[in-house]
């Protein structure tokens, strides 16, 4: 195994490798999608989406460390670190419009490296789509990355989004767990940041049926933004979006093209 000591300085050398999965590699995009997972989730959650993407729209997602191919990286329980980390990696990818999309811890971890973008790179993303998630004003207490690991995976049963056989394979569990306290340690650590509003629209995304977030805790996403704002209310629990993929990855795309630059055909290619 890499020593860790190595592993970060792979992370400092090449961030956007470490950080980033792409789904979908595109010639010359008009623009690229950003996807941030939740609590002990990874970049493949999102692998589906590419099957209802447009040819020109790049797809991406952040790999967490702690899981997957980076099990060996230490996990990142402090937000500031984690932001900053992500919008490094984004900092190439820049030069096409950017589009961020978290879900429930990833709509923190997202929201907070869109405040980031303009400062290091001098654009702002093209639009943030915030999903499962109560605005940072209405985050709701919780002590969960506090509890007996029996308490802490009956958390994930509870949510859905996980089949029947993962959540009964032994071996996966305790491989998964330190990643899952360490992220609910994250989202139940938050606070909302001091400083001024995006610079981007935002759209808030949240199922019906969601026991993580009510649609009074999801207006308040307005509050983050001068550039406008939207919500989105689809039928579902708190993985609405694995249920209703096509209609969410439409209203993504619908959502980013508003106010746009209008593609032509240079975006077709170099």
């Amino acid at each position: 195994m890499t020593p860790p000591a190595d592993r970060r300085a792979a992370a400092l050398a090449d961030p956007t490798g470490t950080w980033l999965r792409r789904f979908a590699q595109v010639c010359w995009p008009w623009a690229r999608l950003v996807c941030f997972p939740h609590a002990g989730g990874t970049a493949s959650f999102f692998h589906p989406w590419r099957a209802h993407l447009p040819p020109d729209l790049e797809l991406y997602a952040v790999q967490y460390p702690g899981r997957l191919d980076r099990i060996g990286d230490p996990c990142v329980d402090n937000m500031d670190v984690l932001a900053d980390a992500v919008t490094a990696a984004l900092e190439p990818l820049t030069d096409r419009p950017l589009a961020l999309f978290g879900h429930s811890l990833g709509a923190l971890v997202a929201y907070e490296v869109a405040r980031r973008l303009p400062a290091r790179t001098g654009r702002a993303p093209l639009r943030l789509f915030v999903s499962g998630r109560p605005a940072p004003d209405r985050q709701r207490p919780g002590t969960t990355h506090l509890a007996s690991d029996d308490v802490l995976w009956s958390q994930v049963t509870r949510l859905g989004g996980t089949r029947a056989e993962v959540l009964a394979d032994r071996e996966l569990r305790r491989t998964v767990l330190p990643a899952l306290r360490n992220d609910y340690r994250l989202a139940e650590r938050y606070q909302p940041p001091v400083g001024g509003p995006l610079a981007c629209p935002v759209t808030a995304l949240l199922g019906d049926e969601d026991t993580e977030v009510n649609l009074a805790e999801a207006r308040p996403w307005a509050q983050t933004t001068l550039a406008g704002f939207s919500v989105r209310v689809f039928p579902g629990d708190h993985f609405y979006l694995t249920q209703r993929l096509p209609e969410v990855v439409g209203e993504v795309l619908r959502r980013m093209t508003e106010g746009a630059p209008p593609r032509c055909a240079g975006d077709a290619g170099p």
